[in-house]
């Protein structure tokens, strides 16, 4: 941010701002929209798409700037062109559109998202996204068609695993070893659904799934499986350690993050890659933390003279995540210095399956994520091909072949799925040339 900041001033001294789109209007895009109208000099949201207009045109009125609506792309490049902000339905047509130097996406979709993206990416366009479901299932296939392209794919800074990441590059920068990039949260109910998480849903003015995706688990391991794949990191087990100290009461009192680090000090090895997790019920919530082991003993007196205490676990942490505030920021990191906030080194280390979350009957239709169906649990790649277990990003549209008990990982044997999907495509392209056989071949 230091450096951003100043970089950005001088766009707007220069009259060259950074011309930015926006793909998904929802109560993120809405944000990052007044985010970039009201405080983010040199850059301008030229141009809003939203499946229904109607949103994408409240992203700017909400901002005190009235749109122009443009139905083709040659429409948008035009009002792009003389400067006037636009929104469209035709996400695909906004990805492809000329004068655009980013594309934000943000709509926490899978099928959508992906053709939207990849058309961005193909188009020549640095891509930033807070849609980790789509990352935590394509990510690395779309990091290695960006590479082709010479442009940026990464997730945002703000949400909890950029926030991650830029406190694991400060953690290494200062010569420490990372051995453990975690998320706090209040809350993780597998049995979580719409119906439960409907009050908290519309007092936020959110979806009721998308919450209820938060409180199953399905987010947080989507947001731990791609730090991992950014990282090079794993998961210690199945669905990860996940420690509750909330005794499965939210208003529990919060014990300090410091007190927690015991609960994960056995699965710890100093010669492994490392492991992404989370705990329950710690504060400073909702923060991220990393722990680290020094092998200098004169570093690690420095440390203790600091009050990071005597090891060999030193727990960095942020005491918060700001979400549509920092994606400005992360737009101008990947267009003016060619910085990727948080994106996959190469293949998935770690995805995130679907397991049951009640008995599911033949023929019944996994809806959505966080929906009545299945929740997601984070699982180490070697597994989920050795058991040929069902990502969870594409088990959604699926349905059941057979009944499915409660709390059973599913597999590809277990659904029948709708024909000719890109997310599919995507997949099966990302396993042909990561896969170990793949490499050997």
């Amino acid at each position: 941010m230091i450096i951003v900041d100043t970089a950005l001033k001088k766009r707007e001294a220069a009259g060259n701002p950074i011309k930015v789109g926006l793909i998904g209007a929802g109560f993120q895009g809405r944000g990052i929209a007044l985010q970039i109208i009201a405080s983010t000099p040199g850059m301008r949201l030229c141009a809003v798409a939203n499946r229904n207009i109607g949103p994408a045109i409240a992203a700017y009125t909400e901002a005190g700037v009235q749109p122009v609506e443009c139905a083709t792309r040659a429409h948008l490049e035009q009002a792009i062109a003389e400067g006037r902000p636009a929104v469209t339905d035709d996400a695909i047509a906004l990805a492809q559109a000329e004068g655009l130097d980013a594309i934000i996406e943000v709509t926490g979709s899978l099928e959508y998202a992906a053709a939207a993206v990849l058309a961005a990416i193909e188009a020549g366009k640095h891509v930033v996204q807070m849609n980790a479901e789509l990352d935590g299932t394509v990510g690395p296939i779309l990091k290695h068609k960006a590479e082709a392209k010479g442009v940026v794919f990464t997730f945002a800074d703000g949400d909890q695993p950029g926030v991650q990441m830029n406190l694991f590059r400060f953690v290494e920068g200062i010569g420490a070893k990372p051995v453990l990039c975690g998320n706090i949260k209040g809350l993780h109910d597998p049995y979580r659904n719409p119906t439960t998480q409907r009050a908290f849903a519309e007092k936020w003015g959110q979806k009721a799934a998308m919450v209820a995706s938060f409180a199953d688990g399905t987010k947080i391991s989507f947001e731990q499986a791609i730090v991992a794949n950014g990282t090079g990191m794993q998961v210690a087990r199945r669905g990860m350690l996940g420690p509750d100290f909330s005794g499965g009461n939210p208003g529990a009192p919060l014990v300090p993050l410091e007190d927690t680090v015991a609960s994960f000090a056995a699965h710890l090895d100093g010669g492994g890659p490392g492991i992404v997790d989370y705990v329950v019920g710690a504060r400073p919530g909702p923060g991220v933390f990393v722990l680290a082991t020094i092998g200098d003993a004169r570093q690690a007196h420095y440390l203790n003279l600091y009050k990071l205490g005597t090891g060999p676990y030193y727990c960095f942490y942020t005491p918060y995540h700001l979400c549509h505030f920092e994606v400005p920021t992360s737009v101008a990191r990947a267009v003016l210095f060619d910085d990727a906030v948080l994106t996959p080194i190469a293949g998935p280390r770690v995805g995130v399956i679907a397991v049951a979350k009640k008995d599911l009957a033949e023929g019944e239709l996994i809806d959505e994520l966080g929906g009545y169906e299945v929740y997601g649990v984070a699982e180490n790649i070697d597994a989920i091909r050795a058991e040929k277990l069902l990502p969870i990003g594409l088990a959604i549209g699926c349905k059941a072949r057979r009944a499915i008990a409660k709390d059973t990982a599913l597999t590809f044997d277990d659904v029948d799925v709708p024909a000719d999907r890109l997310i599919d495509a995507l997949y099966a392209e990302q396993e042909q040339l990561f896969a170990p056989s793949a490499q050997r071949a």
